[in-house]
């Protein structure tokens, strides 16, 4: 068996779908299962390569019970912690980066200037694995009773230096409706007072309030069915990736050379102001001074220019790939 840890959210599951590709292939004959939060199961699923679930709560001890593991793989981060959570499980061998702390000093060097795809596929590349780092795709859920064929804006986000203003998201969601978009807003369950302002700012009906009315799959099935999806650098942005649906993604304190969506798919979108002196502006009502100024910078005419841009490229994009 191939246990993996990769005990994080929607984004870091699927940013590590290459690299559990790579697995997969490389151990056709060992049951592959990640270690990940239990609510994560049905994104999991979506993958198609992996065989279980091992519910986990970030890098809380895990009470092992099977026959040792022939490899564990760290897909959490460059330890100790994490090496040492899987080092409990007694595998034949640990593959991680090197941490002497851990005494694991096995393994490449971690880089911090690195693409989170690619730095999974390095890792694993120094064991012998192959992995295809373009090779994101996930399981196209059928759309059964969630809308087809909608603009998606997702407003919410990990952290408030990682939203953009309530504010500008409404005006973002009022414009493209006038341009003929059908938009809602989507969001978690803790979103939906986030998201009711933004569609209240909007105009929208209470019919696109989407926030805490979808399961994982759902939310995976409305992406995957979408025009367009707009949003700050969180989940969503990498289900847009997984679907190939278009989309721009605000990014402020991360750099999309290190999250962002392949460069070459120009159906996608990343937009970030570099650091050094940004302009001067007056703060939106809802802006908090805990926003990253290189996200709070980002106007909505850019915005909405990005998104024609990739609205008329993924048309294309499609059209040749129906």
């Amino acid at each position: 068996m191939i246990l993996v840890l990769r005990a994080l959210g929607v984004g870091d599951l699927a940013t590590a779908v290459p690299a559990l590709r790579g697995l997969r292939g490389a151990f056709p004959e060992h049951t592959l299962t990640v270690a990940a939060p239990g609510w994560l199961t049905p994104l999991v699923e979506l993958v198609g390569d992996v065989d279980n679930v091992l519910p986990t709560d970030g890098l809380d001890p895990v009470r092992w019970a099977g026959p040792a593991p022939y490899w564990a793989v760290n897909l959490h981060g460059r330890g100790p912690q994490s090496h040492r959570l899987l080092a409990s499980a007694g595998p034949r061998r640990l593959c991680g980066f090197h941490c002497a702390e851990a005494g694991h000093l096995d393994g490449p060097y971690w880089r911090a200037e690195e693409h989170e795809v690619r730095r999974w596929c390095r890792l694993l590349g120094w064991y012998g694995v192959e992995c295809d780092p373009d090779d994101l795709d996930l399981r196209r859920p059928a759309p059964r009773r969630v809308p087809v064929g909608v603009t998606v804006v997702h407003p919410g986000g990990k952290g408030t230096a990682r939203r953009w203003s309530a504010t500008r998201f409404a005006t973002l969601a009022r414009e493209l409706t006038r341009a003929g978009h059908r938009v809602v807003v989507t969001g978690s369950p803790d979103e939906r007072d986030l998201v009711r302002r933004v569609a209240t700012g909007a105009g929208l009906p209470n019919t696109a309030v989407l926030a805490g009315r979808l399961g994982l799959v759902e939310l995976a099935a409305v992406v995957a069915h979408a025009r367009l999806v707009l949003s700050t650098d969180t989940g969503v942005a990498h289900l847009a990736t997984a679907y190939r649906t278009p989309s721009v993604v605000l990014f402020g304190p991360i750099r999309p050379q290190l999250w962002g969506p392949p460069p070459d798919r120009p159906w996608h979108r990343a937009l970030h102001r570099s650091p050094g002196p940004l302009p001067t502006r007056q703060a939106d009502p809802d802006d908090s001074s805990r926003v990253h100024p290189a996200l709070a910078a980002i106007e909505v005419d850019e915005v909405l220019a990005a998104a024609g841009e990739v609205d008329r490229m993924g048309r294309g994009h499609r059209a040749v790939t129906a």
